[in-house]
């Protein structure tokens, strides 16, 4: 990113900060609208965002929260990338367990709960639960949609040079399905994050889910936008640092940034 964009982005920001501000002064100070418990300022934010890097709980709760996303995540990835390759190999399954697998992954995290609890109790094995089950269908189904949709010429023209069997299936077909198998890992990672968020804010005694519904039963509208604005960072540079790399390295190996500038 150049200087000159870096600079619009952070002034689109300062001026998103400006806007609140005045919100804030507007409706809590002036006409008294609002009630400053109910919509906190900027300036109040910044200060119990401050307040919770100084003494530590901050940093504990993002550990915390990284290790079981990421603990979560990895089991969510080996059963949705092997559930996945599995539909697409038999077709069986594929007809009768596909449109149950679309249902559920338009099931809503929290509806896990009950279940995480009652199998697990109120441990950091609902909590791990609640991340696989919140993520895993739409990887598989990515893995399944993606692997559907390469290019039939790609077969076609391993077949013609001899390939057989599983090498054209893991030589040609799951290399040319990458892209869109880590867009549904992206995918993925976001249902896992905002899972986890759920399963922390229910039984979680560290994590930033647990620091957030601290600060609602304190009626501390500052502490909850503060942890609001760190679980939105944190997403986003996952989403940025690791997908983002892995998607450019995989658009460079097979001259997608090439084909886009074209089109």
């Amino acid at each position: 990113m150049n200087m000159k964009k870096l600079f619009k982005r952070v002034l689109f920001y300062i001026m998103l900060i400006i806007v609140w501000e005045l919100i804030y002064e507007l409706n809590v100070e002036y006409l008294k609208v609002w009630k400053a418990y109910s919509f906190p300022s900027p300036i109040d934010v910044t200060k119990t965002l401050l307040n919770l890097i100084k003494d530590n709980t901050l940093g504990i709760a993002i550990l915390a929260s990284l290790k079981r996303v990421a603990f979560g995540y990895l089991i969510s990835t080996i059963i949705g990338l092997v559930l996945g390759i599995t539909i697409v190999k038999f077709k069986y399954i594929d007809e009768n367990l596909t449109p149950l697998i679309l249902g559920l992954q338009t099931l809503p995290s929290i509806c896990w709960l009950p279940f995480a609890i009652l199998w697990y109790g109120l441990n950091e094995s609902s909590i791990i639960f609640v991340i696989v089950i919140g993520s895993i269908f739409s990887i598989a189904i990515a893995v399944e949609s993606s692997i559907k949709n390469i290019n039939p010429i790609y077969v076609k023209a391993a077949r013609t040079l001899g390939a057989k069997g599983n090498k054209v299936y893991f030589d040609v077909i799951l290399p040319a399905s990458l892209p869109g198998i880590v867009s549904g890992m992206k995918q993925g990672w976001s249902f896992a994050w905002r899972a986890l968020m759920a399963g922390e804010m229910l039984s979680a005694t560290t994590g930033l889910g647990q620091v957030l519904m601290m600060g609602r039963d304190l009626s501390d509208i500052s502490q909850v936008v503060a942890i609001m604005l760190v679980i939105i960072i944190l997403g986003l540079i996952v989403e940025k640092l690791i997908f983002g790399k892995i998607e450019e390295i995989i658009r460079n190996k097979w001259g997608l940034d090439a084909a886009s500038a074209r089109i």
